[in-house]
């Protein structure tokens, strides 16, 4: 046996046997029974434990599947093991071949295996299940074969006395009216007569078997996709879309994501601001960037690809990593305040711009033209100051502390309007009729604006600067003064988790969710960092340095999950992204150097 590089030698004999020591079958042809005249005695093998066979037997399932049927042979008769109970090989052939009826007598052998004293998991056997997907293959194939009077017989004299899933029975009888074979198959969802059809026939009924008797369907594969799901699932820089097959990864190395392909790395820093930016987000798309100032203007920025070339030292191009750059497209002017939020339209037509406490205006524009199509303004003693859309589109709510809550359509008109809530934050769910509103007391409620219901969702013991909330509309983010960010679920309306770290005081700093899946979140702090969190990890795995006064908000770009960008009081925003090259190897998320236990961070310069 070859291992790490070197050849050692066997301390027995290469084919010798496992016996009957194993309870398993014997092979009497054995090279084991010959007598050892050169040692004098015969060294026995060791004996194997129930992980080994059971390994032997995985592999050798893995080797049959490859069509490698003599290498299994072999592998079976060496080691004394067996593959499967014949019981359940002959039953695997019965149903390959087409062989029903002796299909169906299988069945009592299996059934008896399944009570055993000697199988290792001893389960019911579902025999009328069983059946039932047998007779269903046998009377499909018949329709297809055009044995119409052999299939009625099937369902009449077979399928119906078994009385199981009439419903199914009831939707099988229809397919006697079908004139062809392929109006069959598409009615039947079903591939037709042959051996992929049997195939899947047989995967299912191997689940109603204990493993003793017949290994699951494609078992190694099944193991081995769960290690790197695992694997994946530890990783806490994985930012990129899962893949369930196995061959996008390598078995030989354990799945590490390289700190290199997280976007903590300041690609850009947009300076046209001239006071305080206390706000961006990036439009639903991910093709553009709003972002808001206290200089009262609000900048669009497009996001456009940028290639990045990497030579070596003999001039040849080794690696090419995509990057992005944002470019000034517009800016919007005339608010005559600050702008301290900002909501995309779903369609991204629109942006709504709000802004201090002191604000009773409302600016709706249209990204597209730059014009501004609504300045709403109900009444001069008003605050509004933050807003969300409906998801239709065709609606918004908007609110402030001093008890202004509304909804209005997109000429500013008053839909409805909830008297004496003091609004800090909102968000539309998904369902379209419910609002999450944040208030002055220390509270999520929910408002139903359709028939003037609430209720209480979120209880704080400290005020709530600021939310955000998930895309399936579990999970919601809190901003909480002088406590940091909390992690909650809406449904079950438990506090999840405190992430650690961010210093959070009594400014309104925003926070979100970010990268694939949204498994990562990032949070601006006054201590003038960026503070990244895996969501099962309350102890952040970045720190992001270089702004230099308090970070206001983070957006994370939903469609590029390696781009973000953070705005600060310094008056800039920063654009952050991967670093600008990676090896092969990194960009394969292989790199097993860069390792980040559960308790250590890193801190990126600018």
């Amino acid at each position: 046996m070859q291992s790490n590089g070197t050849v050692q030698e066997q301390n027995h004999p290469a084919s010798a046997q496992n016996g009957d020591a194993n309870g398993l079958q014997n092979n009497a042809g054995s090279a084991s029974g010959a007598s050892g005249t050169g040692s004098g005695s015969l060294k026995k093998k060791k004996r194997l434990s129930q992980a080994e066979e059971d390994v032997i037997r995985l592999i050798g399932q893995h080797l049959n599947g490859l069509g490698l049927n003599q290498t299994v042979d072999l592998l079976m008769q060496e080691s004394g093991c067996r593959l499967e109970h014949p019981s359940a090989t002959k039953f695997r052939n019965h149903v390959m071949e087409g062989e029903w009826d002796k299909a169906e007598n299988d069945l009592n052998e299996l059934k008896a295996l399944m009570h055993s004293p000697s199988a290792i998991v001893v389960r019911a056997l579902d025999s009328p299940r069983m059946k039932f997907l047998l007779l269903q293959q046998k009377y499909l194939e018949y329709l297809e074969d055009g044995k119409v009077l052999e299939a009625l017989q099937v369902l009449r004299g077979e399928l119906t006395p078994l009385k199981y899933n009439t419903d199914r029975i009831h939707v099988l009888s229809g397919y006697l009216m079908c004139s062809h074979p392929e109006d069959l198959k598409a009615k039947a969802e079903w591939e037709g007569k042959g051996a992929g059809s049997r195939c899947r026939l047989l995967d299912k009924l191997q689940t109603y078997l204990a493993p003793s008797v017949m290994l699951p369907p494609r078992r190694l594969q099944t193991l081995l996709r769960q290690a790197v799901e695992m694997q994946r699932d530890r990783c806490l820089y994985h930012n990129t879309k899962l893949d369930s097959s196995l061959d996008s990864v390598s078995l030989l190395l354990d799945h590490v994501c390289s700190r290199k392909q997280f976007p903590c790395y300041t690609q850009q820093i947009l300076t046209e601001h001239c006071n305080e930016v206390w706000f961006c987000k990036f439009s639903n798309d991910g093709t553009k960037l709003a972002t808001g100032s206290k200089d009262t203007t609000v900048i669009i920025w497009q996001v456009e690809p940028l290639a990045i070339l990497k030579l070596n030292n003999t001039d040849v191009l080794s690696h090419t990593q995509d990057s992005h750059q944002l470019k000034l497209i517009r800016t919007l002017e005339g608010h005559a305040y600050g702008v301290s939020y900002l909501a995309w339209s779903p369609d991204d037509v629109y942006l709504i711009a709000c802004g201090p406490d002191d604000c009773s205006e409302l600016w709706l524009w249209n990204v597209q033209t730059g014009e501004l199509r609504t300045k709403m303004s109900q009444s001069h003693e008003d605050s509004l100051t933050s807003v969300a859309w409906n998801p239709d589109g065709k609606r918004f709510v908007t609110g402030g502390q001093r008890g202004q809550f509304y909804q209005c359509d997109l000429d500013g008109n008053l839909l409805e309007s909830w008297e004496g809530v003091r609004v800090q934050c909102l968000w539309c769910m998904a369902d379209g009729r419910t609002v999450l509103a944040s208030d002055t007391h220390q509270r999520i409620r929910g408002y139903s604006f359709e028939d003037l219901t609430d209720r209480n969702i979120v209880q704080e013991d400290h005020p709530i600067m600021s939310f955000t909330v998930s895309k399936n509309g579990r999970l919601a983010l809190l901003n909480v003064a002088t406590q940091g960010v909390h992690l909650w679920d809406l449904q079950d309306r438990v506090l999840v988790r405190k992430y650690q770290g961010v210093t959070q005081g009594f400014y309104t700093i925003h926070s979100c969710f970010g990268g694939h899946n949204e498994d990562f979140i990032a949070s601006g702090s006054e201590d003038h960092k960026v503070y990244i969190w895996h969501k099962r990890s309350e102890l952040p795995i970045v720190e992001l340095t270089g702004h230099t006064r308090t970070v206001n908000c983070v957006s994370w770009n939903p469609c590029i999950p390696n781009l973000m960008a953070s705005a600060s009081d310094d008056g800039t925003v920063r654009i952050w992204g991967p670093a600008p090259f990676l090896d092969a190897q990194e960009q394969d998320g292989l790199n097993g150097t860069d390792i980040l236990s559960s308790h250590r961070k890193y801190r990126t310069e600018s």
